[in-house]
């Protein structure tokens, strides 16, 4: 690692396979990020049981993640890459910020709002997870944490957190920032909407080719024809398109959506072609990781011997401070 390096960190939950918002939205950046920043990107395998409570199923989603993020450009020797069960330091570190927080601050959470408004019954877990999230931005001495907008809150909890421990105990942890990746846009889904799994609308990043045309072709348009005029910035296809389309071929047909000329069927046979041409060798680059268990194994095991030593670390300092290291 270099020390002359900010320290960027990010968790991600193993609980499915990743869809191309996912990848547009946050995994991309990680991957350009990755020389600028000494980078953290944990396996968020404590957080997921607040939802996947099947053992095997969590496993296997712990290595899918790991392989999902090397086909797609995450590089395990620019990027450590660990699993946070491995690091036992983030449970202890949550206990003693359990102890410094209030239920009512906790009831703050966007998620446990959420979740209360729906009527579910809600875990300990959920109702804690903005805890254990700060202990896993604070064990590392984290300078930036990337989210979206709506994602904020997570980062003011933390700096919330390490403030109020700082106070009490002495200047201990370093203050997060949130790096908003501002230029990200919204990325539609198959039926208009933002791509999300709770919506049912999104296209896997390693989908298969008959996929991707019976998700393209599913996208909902308006009714005009081809000769019509278009409004290329409210077509979720056009929209598509700038992710997938060259700067070159993506002006000719915003002239065509603009002046008329195109219908939306030729503009999904295009995109189709151009997403087969990106996701096609990121899938076959998938397939061939996917099978090397090995290789996965010793990414999060050298991932997590890295991490260790400097959770370890602040762990110690922690202990001194709270009182609990008495020898």
């Amino acid at each position: 690692m270099n020390d002359s390096k900010k320290i960027l960190l990010s968790g991600v939950k193993p609980t499915g396979r990743p869809h191309i918002g996912n990848y547009f939205g946050a995994i991309k950046q990680f991957i350009d990020l990755q020389d600028t920043y000494n980078s953290f990107i944990f396996v968020a395998d404590w957080h997921a049981i607040t939802t996947v409570q099947n053992g095997e199923t969590l496993k296997q989603n712990t290595l899918d993640i790991v392989a999902d993020y090397l086909a797609l450009g995450l590089d395990r020797d620019k990027t450590v890459i660990y699993k946070q069960s491995d690091i036992a330091e983030h449970a202890e570190l949550t206990w003693i910020f359990n102890c410094l927080t209030t239920m009512p601050y906790l009831m703050r959470a966007h998620a446990f709002k959420d979740s209360e408004a729906k009527n579910k019954e809600i875990n300990v877990g959920l109702f804690d997870y903005p805890m254990l999230m700060a202990s896993d931005i604070l064990l590392y001495n984290t300078d930036v944490v990337p989210v979206g907008q709506d994602q904020k809150q997570h980062i003011e909890y933390a700096r919330d957190t390490a403030d109020k421990f700082n106070r009490i105990y002495g200047d201990t942890f370093k203050l997060p920032k949130a790096l908003i990746l501002e230029d990200v846009a919204t990325i539609p889904g198959t039926d208009g909407r933002k791509m999300s799994k709770g919506y049912n609308n999104t296209i896997e990043i390693f989908a298969s080719n008959e996929e991707i045309k019976k998700a393209v072709m599913s996208i909902p348009t308006d009714s005009k024809s081809v000769e019509d005029k278009k409004d290329p910035e409210k077509d979720s296809v056009f929209l598509m398109h700038k992710l997938f389309t060259n700067s070159t071929e993506l002006e000719g047909l915003k002239k065509r959506y603009t002046n008329g000329g195109i219908g939306y069927k030729e503009s999904k046979e295009i995109l189709i072609k151009n997403m087969i041409q990106f996701i096609s060798p990121l899938r076959e680059r998938r397939e061939k990781i996917g099978k090397d268990k090995d290789l996965l194994l010793d990414t999060l095991r050298r991932g997590g011997e890295k991490a260790k030593k400097i959770a370890s670390m602040k762990m110690k300092e922690v202990r001194k401070k709270v009182g609990t290291d008495v020898y």
